[in-house]
């Protein structure tokens, strides 16, 4: 049995989930940063993973990519394994994380008296909501999220600056803000970067 393939003595028939959607998701996302599939392959898969009624739908979209861990509470197979959580963090220094690159399905970028800046519109998500986790202590966090994201912020400031802005969000994926600044600073935007 491989990641490809249902586990015995599920049906094919079964309707899909959501998380079973995401799961497809972050494969075809991690064969899209690692070079396995184009662009375009990866946009026209996307589309039928969250277009997929039923298990047997999402089966075949993975099916030539390279075999990957199990997780036993999945019903199709455990696509993510590393993609579940990602840490960027700067201590004591500018880091700057842009272009293609895979997010966790719950990433942490955390700044401890340096500047961390990511851009995540070439980034590849691994499903239709993602967390961060933007934890700042006397530093400063500035991301930029894609056109058409959906922005929930549900973090807090102690003696900090905190600015969640942009224009109007469209039907991106949504993107869950969370964590603290702490005399520090923590900007995210969509579009063209604030001035203040």
């Amino acid at each position: 049995m491989t990641s490809l393939t249902p586990f015995t003595g599920d049906d094919p028939a079964q309707r899909a989930s959501d998380a079973d959607r995401d799961r497809i998701a972050a494969v075809l996302g991690e064969a899209l940063a690692t070079g396995r599939l184009t662009s375009a392959e990866h946009a026209d898969r996307l589309d039928a993973a969250y277009s997929a009624v039923t298990l047997g739908d999402l089966v075949p979209l993975i099916k030539d990519l390279p075999e990957v861990s199990h997780s036993p509470s999945s019903p199709i197979a455990g696509f993510i394994t590393g993609a579940e959580n990602h840490l960027v963090s700067a201590v004591f220094s500018k880091v700057i994380r842009r272009g293609r690159w895979v997010a966790g399905r719950r990433t942490e970028l955390r700044s401890v008296f340096g500047a961390l800046i990511v851009n995540l519109g070439d980034a590849v998500l691994p499903g239709r909501e993602v967390t961060l986790e933007l934890n700042s202590f006397c530093g400063k966090i500035i991301v930029a999220v894609p056109p058409g994201a959906r922005v929930v912020d549900e973090g807090s400031a102690l003696f900090s600056k905190r600015s969640v802005t942009g224009g109007e969000p469209g039907e991106g994926p949504l993107i869950r803000i969370t964590g603290q600044a702490r005399f520090g600073k923590i900007v995210v935007y969509r579009g063209q970067r604030p001035t203040s």
